[in-house]
């Protein structure tokens, strides 16, 4: 199979190819309009057909399609008169799913969050406390903390799984869920939030070298006020407030290597080198793939530091060409012209951020409970935390991954 027939097959497996008439109507790979295809004449009105006169990969593409369609006829007879329906349906490209692993893995996913949770609580140390009332282990609060979110109930409704971690050993204590809603405001939880979310990573390091980075926001319980200027009158309306999170992913288990939540209007460009070069201490990365609002030379740079390509896209007003342009973006902007499918099959392995989003709102709910600000940082990096456990145990169940925690510290 040549270059163009593979690519042709590519194309009519992602891409929804029209008919009309007698020609073809196949989409152009960079997103700019569409090809007619003539497939009796062998003829196609891409640049890549009128420069060679040769079948080219669109009309590869309509060939594969036409492989692929189901065509129905039926007939219908009534009073003498005869009605011919024919129906055209054209068969997609499907992924297997690993059912008895799946289910294997949601049925006893409870059990063994509870205890990969333990496990990575335990390697969180005991602050010292010199004065003021004696406080419940701090692995103990963490615990807590994010098994209330993976749970979704309320802190009342949430004691009876509380007492039942008791019963098995994963806690020392239990607290009232009064004290649970002041742990979600301590400072000194978040950096110990973050620690875990890293090391809940670690066992997927040599399965991840393709990551993606994008921010989402999650709405709070509180209100903000706005102001509406249509038909040049100023309504006072209120919309819920809500925060950012900004977070790299492993496009393959999904896992979050690196997070960081911040104020609603934060710029996702600030966010794109801290959040590599801390994905990169632990991950030999290979790609890192981003929308337009990441593109700058300054975060180009940042992912070739750390060894990696940056697949970030350009906007319709990039060029090559000034002073300003650095050599780096310039060979980019190249590349993503003279190579745009190469780039753009690279580039769009960032959708695995959006399935990531997707993943942790529906599981553990989209907005946060908490009012204060400290508290829904920490409650959003709890989500991020059971979602990080989650991806082990699916993987434990498809790949046969045994985690471990804390090795260095071992």
């Amino acid at each position: 199979m040549s270059i163009r027939e593979e690519k042709g097959k590519q194309i009519a497996e992602k891409a929804k190819l029209a008919r009309k008439g007698d020609l073809w109507l196949v989409p152009s790979q960079s997103g700019r309009g569409a090809y007619k295809v003539d497939v009796e004449k062998q003829r196609c009105s891409c640049p890549d057909w009128d420069f060679r006169r040769q079948p080219c990969k669109h009309i590869f593409a309509v060939q594969f399609a036409i492989e692929k369609t189901v065509y129905s006829r039926t007939t219908v007879t009534e009073r003498g008169k005869t009605t011919t329906t024919e129906k055209i349906e054209t068969t997609r490209k499907t992924y297997r799913q690993e059912w008895p692993a799946y289910n294997k893995a949601q049925t006893q996913e409870k059990a063994q969050f509870q205890y990969l949770l333990n496990q990575l609580c335990q390697g969180v140390g005991e602050p010292a406390q010199y004065r003021g009332r004696p406080r419940l282990p701090l692995e103990d609060m963490i615990f807590a903390m994010a098994f209330k979110v993976y749970s979704t109930f309320s802190g009342r409704r949430f004691m009876t799984d509380l007492r039942y971690a008791r019963e098995r050993g994963y806690i020392a204590q239990i607290t009232s869920y009064n004290s649970l809603f002041r742990y979600f405001e301590s400072d000194m939880l978040t950096p110990c939030l973050l620690m875990l979310i890293e090391e809940s990573s670690l066992p997927l390091a040599a399965i991840e070298q393709d990551f993606a980075i994008d921010s989402t926001g999650l709405s709070g319980c509180r209100f903000v006020q706005w102001f509406n200027a249509k038909y040049g009158e100023e309504e006072l309306i209120e919309r819920k407030d809500w925060v950012k999170m900004h977070l790299v992913c492993g496009v393959k288990t999904n896992v979050v290597t690196a997070v960081e939540i911040s104020e609603k209007y934060r710029s996702d460009s600030l966010y794109f080198k801290p959040l590599v070069e801390a994905t990169a201490r632990n991950f030999q990365m290979r790609e890192i793939s981003a929308d337009k609002g990441y593109l700058s030379g300054n975060n180009m740079q940042a992912a070739v530091d750390v060894k990696a390509m940056p697949y970030i896209a350009f906007k319709a007003n990039s060029h090559a060409k000034g002073k300003k342009q650095t050599t780096l973006w310039k060979q980019m902007y190249h590349y993503f012209s003279l190579n745009n499918e190469r780039f753009m099959r690279s580039y769009h392995k960032r959708s695995n951020v959006e399935s990531t989003f997707s993943m942790i709102k529906a599981k553990f709910g989209d907005s946060v409970r908490s009012k204060l600000e400290r508290a829904q940082v920490n409650e959003a990096l709890c989500k991020v935390l059971c979602h990080n456990i989650c991806c082990l145990i699916q993987s434990m169940y498809e790949l046969g991954l045994k985690p471990k925690f804390w090795q260095l510290a071992a």
